[in-house]
């Protein structure tokens, strides 16, 4: 792994692939760490042609860290509450940015670009401030920032309340145990504790940052809908969700694929807010799919 030194903060980063690849640009969710794309999803990619590049966002895993005091209870209701009242030291449009100037530092032009989850929410918003750098789109269990569509299910509110007010032990056997307690949460029938467990581990062994993750969600909850933003989108648009998905509701991924023009809509019944094994060669297929679509330059074949 390496460190990209950029402007104002430091952006670790990995990169797996030919030299001469097409890249691709891989953005992990919400507190979650770049180890945590599943190995034989990134070696599918690998092999379908690409240059993955895969980042720690700001304040997660080895990147930089916002100074400051953490974000308090308080904050985080009023943010739920209504858009207007969330106060964020930055917002997705600067987690976008910083995206670019990665590519920027590895002197990359243009790149198709892969988000899950709010790194969904980070690649839509690259894609409509920096059009000119993206080839192919493809947002996963993600959605638009439209409140009305993709919120967390009211069966899901209660126990993350209990979690976002629960301080993250520094303990890290601890901190894993509860890591993983939180991924099966979210997770569909194909959860694999021994896969993710291992994922967790190496993610604590990296950094412990709790309070990134809610400096990550009030800039979430701060950001503007992207769905004006998104209907100007011309390239070529794939849009991935389960049907399961308690933690960004279905609606999530209608509406995105809805609002970009000529997108396509890849749903599974057996997938909730994670990436199941079952799946991961078909999502990659559709993944090159869809950035052979900018090659050829058919951005309205969905075939």
């Amino acid at each position: 792994m390496t460190s990209a030194e950029l402007a104002d903060l430091t952006i670790e980063y990995e990169v797996d692939g030919p030299e001469d690849g097409a890249p691709m640009l891989l953005v992990m969710g919400l507190g979650t760490q770049l180890v945590a794309w599943p190995e034989d999803l990134v070696s599918a990619l690998v092999d379908h042609g690409f240059r993955v590049i895969r980042l720690d966002n700001r304040d997660i895993g080895l990147s930089t860290k916002t100074e400051g005091p953490a974000p308090t209870r308080g904050a985080l209701v009023r943010a739920f509450a209504h858009r207007r009242y969330a106060r964020s030291d930055y917002l997705i449009a600067d987690m976008a940015a910083d995206a670019v100037a990665l590519l920027d530092h590895l002197g990359i032009e243009q790149a198709h670009v892969v988000g899950v989850s709010m790194g969904g929410m980070i690649v839509q918003q690259l894609t409509i401030d920096h059009p000119e750098r993206v080839l192919s789109l493809c947002s996963i269990m993600s959605n638009t920032g439209n409140r009305r569509h993709g919120a967390v299910s009211p069966r899901l509110l209660p126990t993350m309340a209990r979690a976002l007010s629960t301080p993250r032990p520094d303990d890290p056997e601890e901190a894993a145990r509860l890591g993983l307690e939180g991924f099966r949460l979210i997770a569909g029938p194909h959860f694999d504790a021994d896969e993710v467990g291992a994922a967790v581990r190496l993610a604590v062994s990296r950094n412990i940052n709790p309070f990134g993750t809610l400096r990550q969600l009030l800039a979430i909850q701060a950001s503007p809908d992207r769905t004006p933003g998104l209907r100007r989108v011309t390239v070529p648009t794939l849009v991935v969700h389960g049907l399961l998905d308690q933690l960004v509701l279905p609606g999530g991924g209608i509406a995105t694929a809805r609002a970009v023009p000529g997108s396509k809509l890849v749903m599974f019944p057996d997938m909730a807010h994670d990436l199941p094994k079952p799946h991961r060669a078909e999502i990659a297929h559709e993944i090159a799919r869809n950035a052979a679509r900018a090659r050829s330059g058919r951005a309205a074949d969905v075939g």
